[in-house]
């Protein structure tokens, strides 16, 4: 049996980053608390600290996102960061990417109650919809995977020039310092930590800024994706 956990209120900073979408924003912490911690996509202990530890840490995203561009969220989970980043930014496009049913499931519901027209839900991997779903702007991602392999998925998914904008902890620079590596032989052409959230969230929120070049993923996914586009029009002409 859960043990149930009471959502505290949610703080008055929170009202000025949300703005016309804070009554959203209070019922998706809402439903977090609820039916996110009875499906296990979120843990009971992580309820008191849903507002500045989840919805304002990823929220502050926005600060770095550029306008009106197409972003696909990987490995969604319960909706973090693309869900705030929503509530946030309605000039967005935004793909909620999640391979598992129970959470799409949940995602699905969430997009629907709080009337995000701007957000989609797609079920599967990241190399799964690669070539069926269009590059995008921007990749975000928050506690998916290390930076090597997080990269590994996410890269491949953007436009050529795009960026990745991936939610780190302390060891960001010891993440990109071993993984540089990885990230040339997938076109990454720079990378940089950024702190975005001042006088939000204390600490503030550390992103990971990789930004490709015109071959996103390199030589090997620019076969697969051509591979993948080819397969799925000779599948529409059938």
């Amino acid at each position: 049996m859960t043990e149930e956990v009471e959502l505290p209120q949610a703080p008055e900073g929170a009202r000025a980053v949300f703005g016309e979408f804070f009554p959203e924003a209070v019922r998706y912490a809402e439903l977090l608390a609820d039916a996110g911690v009875k499906r296990g996509l979120i843990g009971p202990r992580e309820v008191p600290r849903l507002w500045e530890r989840h919805l304002l840490n990823c929220a502050v995203l926005s600060e770095v996102v550029p306008e009106g561009v197409t972003v696909c969220d990987v490995g969604s989970g319960a909706g973090l960061p693309g869900i705030p980043l929503a509530l946030v930014r309605p000039d967005l496009k935004i793909t909620l990417l999640e391979p598992l049913l129970r959470r799409t499931n949940f995602l699905q519901e969430v997009v629907e109650l709080l009337g995000l027209d701007h957000v989609t839900v797609v079920r599967g991997r990241a190399e799964e919809v690669l070539g069926s779903l269009q590059p995008v702007h921007v990749v975000t991602a928050r506690a998916v995977a290390p930076l090597d392999r997080l990269a590994g998925w996410g890269v491949p998914l953007l436009r050529p020039y795009g960026e990745m904008l991936a939610l780190k902890g302390d060891t960001a620079e010891e993440e990109i310092a071993g993984a540089r590596a990885a990230l040339g032989k997938l076109g990454v052409v720079e990378t940089e930590v950024l702190h975005v959230g001042e006088g939000v969230v204390d600490p503030m929120s550390t992103v990971v800024r990789v930004e490709v070049g015109e071959s996103p993923g390199g030589v090997r996914f620019a076969a697969k994706r051509a591979k993948a586009a080819r397969t799925s029009r000779t599948r529409r002409r059938r």
